[in-house]
């Protein structure tokens, strides 16, 4: 479940969804805000709490960023926070995420491919399909590197 503050965080979000699909997750898109519409998110989390299939969250929101703490203090399943990218106060804004109060644990990821594969290897300890995904994507990446580093030496 991707989570997101405004419409304005869609772009980055469609990112993480994209990347998601990869390892055959399934995704939903939702909006709503801690600050503006807390009893729409609780609403929503309840709806997807009452299903027991394993799920991850993943929150999308800047500037104070209370959506990750509020989602991750409302439900028991994983959540991560991947807020979008900001120059808004030179990026300070970031600290939001960065500090949480205490029994509030979303993880932290800042690129949305790498939060669409931290939340694959979640749901890969339950789904042995998302499981052998990622773990084929990881020896795609590394056959990559091995590539450029054959590339690179018959060059010298």
């Amino acid at each position: 479940i991707i989570l997101m503050g405004s419409q304005a965080d869609q772009a980055h979000c469609q990112k993480i969804a994209d990347a998601a699909k990869i390892f055959g997750i399934d995704v939903v898109m939702r909006v709503g805000s801690a600050h503006k519409t807390p009893e729409h998110v609780l609403a929503i989390l309840h709806e997807y709490e009452a299903d027991l299939r394993p799920k991850v969250y993943v929150t999308v929101a800047g500037r104070s960023n209370a959506l990750s703490g509020f989602v991750d203090g409302a439900v028991n399943s994983p959540v991560i926070a991947c807020p979008p990218p900001s120059d808004a106060f030179g990026g300070a804004d970031i600290f939001s995420s960065l500090r949480m109060p205490s029994a509030i644990a979303p993880a932290l990821v800042l690129d949305p491919a790498n939060a669409a594969l931290l939340a694959a290897k979640i749901l890969g300890l339950t789904d042995g399909a998302v499981r052998e995904k990622v773990g084929a994507f990881q020896k795609e990446q590394a056959r990559k590197i091995f590539d450029d580093d054959r590339q690179i030496k018959s060059r010298g």
